[in-house]
């Protein structure tokens, strides 16, 4: 009979995890991104460091004020972290910080433990992550179709582009809207008055005539930013383009209005999808429960990172939902989207907005490249998140040295403090 070897024969012997301390938070900030990011480092007491990245124009202070709360915490006891941390997130970018922070924390218990990250939330449904790169628009349908095709001819299997008033730009007679109400970002839809004429409507109909006309219809074809117009501009746009067969229509109103969502979803024939700005599981309820959206959209360095995500996924599922992801940054916070898609059954489609940088693979090492084979993501099973260590040259050469050095210590946040508790 063979010897029974001990649990820790499986562990790395570099860690005992039941001793485990964080010990450090540091932030390298990255510029040359589609959207800047900033990779986050979570230092311990026996020499190993977990990853994660607070992205997309969310400030490195969300997750940096968070040091006093983390020093001393056991990185392994994610869910525990997470709940004291939680409150500190919100919705759209200002969650980057606990993001982040927990991505790192499943990419240090994933190397303490010798997992990889996504059998710390149950294991995983599949062995590749499908995936799709969103695609700079053109004036013109028939140049849009063919950028599109050469997406397919290096193998991605799912597209998306934009389709709304951006292209109807310079056009007459096919926008009505307010003096001045078209170069306003920060009034929401339905407050702009904007609206699409029946000519402007005829002209992306067209538009997107001419691409289906080069892509064809088998591959699935989503599209997004349609502008600041009111929702009856959204229902009789949605209903001209629901004989194109999109997979789907992407944020088309503000999310915080169900009630119009719910609208829209009875008013057109395609499905409708929001969700990268909602932050935790409590956010995408009244959508689910109001049938208001056929597809979820949360962007895991948003809606709470890796764990929180799949909880998304798991409540979407009991509605009949399906869940696709949406995500624009680096390599880091990619793999983290990967494992938790691996792990989240109703899971089918993945965004990248990187597929046309040579060089974003390089910013790790330790794992297979290209990251993205023939329109799939391999699943890593390397500990963590999967890859060995970040490439500190290639780091070094997008780093947005205005912004700070390479991982500066942080002592400035040691001493940070705040009553933090919510009852009394």
């Amino acid at each position: 009979m063979s010897e029974k070897k001990p649990l820790e024969a499986n562990v790395n012997t570099a860690s005992r995890p039941s001793d485990l301390k964080i010990t450090d938070i540091r932030i390298c900030n990255l510029k040359g991104l589609p959207m800047d990011a900033s990779i986050l480092r979570l230092d311990t007491n026996q020499g190993i460091s977990g990853y994660g990245e607070v992205r997309d124009w969310a400030s490195p202070s969300y997750a940096l004020m968070l040091k006093n709360r983390l020093i001393g915490e056991n990185p392994c006891n994610i869910d525990k972290i997470f709940r004291k941390i939680k409150q500190f997130g919100h919705h759209a970018r200002q969650a980057g910080g606990v993001c982040g922070i927990e991505m790192a924390l499943f990419d240090l218990a994933g190397k303490a433990y010798g997992v990889p990250a996504y059998q710390l939330v149950g294991g995983k449904f599949r062995d590749k992550v499908l995936c799709y790169c969103d695609t700079d628009s053109v004036m013109d349908g028939k140049g849009m179709g063919e950028r599109l095709k050469r997406r397919m001819e290096r193998g991605f299997k799912f597209l998306k582009m934009d389709i709304g008033i951006g292209l109807l730009e310079g056009v007459p007679g096919t926008i009505s809207s307010p003096p001045e109400m078209l170069d306003v970002r920060h009034i929401m839809h339905p407050f702009t008055g904007i609206q699409i004429t029946q000519k402007g409507i005829d002209y992306l109909v067209e538009y997107v005539r001419q691409v289906r006309d080069i892509i064809g219809y088998e591959v699935p074809l989503a599209v997004d930013h349609f502008g600041h117009i009111n929702l009856e501009s959204c229902i009789r746009l949605g209903r001209a383009l629901d004989p194109f067969t999109l997979a789907w229509y992407e944020d088309m109103i503000p999310w915080q209005f169900t009630d119009q969502y719910v609208r829209l979803s009875q008013s057109v024939a395609t499905p409708i999808c929001t969700g990268e700005d909602i932050y935790l599981k409590e956010g995408f309820k009244p959508f689910l429960e109001a049938r208001g959206v056929a597809v979820i959209h949360p962007d895991l360095a948003t809606s709470g990172g890796i764990m929180e995500t799949k909880k998304i996924g798991d409540l979407a599922q009991e509605h009949g939902v399906a869940m696709a992801m949406h995500f624009a940054g680096s390599p880091i916070s990619f793999l983290a989207n990967i494992h938790c898609a691996a792990a989240t059954e109703n899971f089918y489609v993945l965004e990248n907005h990187s597929v046309d940088l040579a060089w974003w693979d390089d910013l790790i090492d330790g794992i297979s490249k290209p990251l993205i084979v023939d329109g799939f993501a391999p699943v890593p099973e390397a500990p963590g998140l999967g890859f060995g260590d970040i490439n500190e040259a290639a780091i070094r050469e997008c780093m947005d040295s205005g912004r700070g050095g390479y991982f500066d210590e942080s002592t400035f946040w040691d001493n940070e403090r705040s009553h933090d508790r919510l009852w009394s």
